[in-house]
């Protein structure tokens, strides 16, 4: 288990986005809502490695996770 703790700047370079501030809101703001019953490593818009990290990152039940738990529900949060 990893003992640091990640940035949403860090998640977003580890699956290979911009992770400049701006282009992660604009990211969350184009995918949402994603649906309640698709599962966030499922989601039509990550690649087959994108999908695999984001899944591999939730079972170790680090840190990561926490991270990607917080990705997920701003996924899922309707548009302001």
């Amino acid at each position: 288990m990893d003992t640091l703790f990640h940035s949403m700047k860090e998640l977003f370079a580890q699956l290979g986005l911009d992770d400049d501030p701006a282009a992660i809101r604009a990211f969350i703001a184009q995918h949402r809502p994603l649906p309640l019953e698709t599962r966030l490593f499922d989601a039509p818009f990550w690649s087959p490695s994108q999908s695999a990290l984001i899944r591999e990152k939730l079972q170790e039940d680090g840190d990561w996770s926490v991270l990607i738990d917080t990705l997920n529900t701003q996924l899922r949060a309707s548009p302001v």
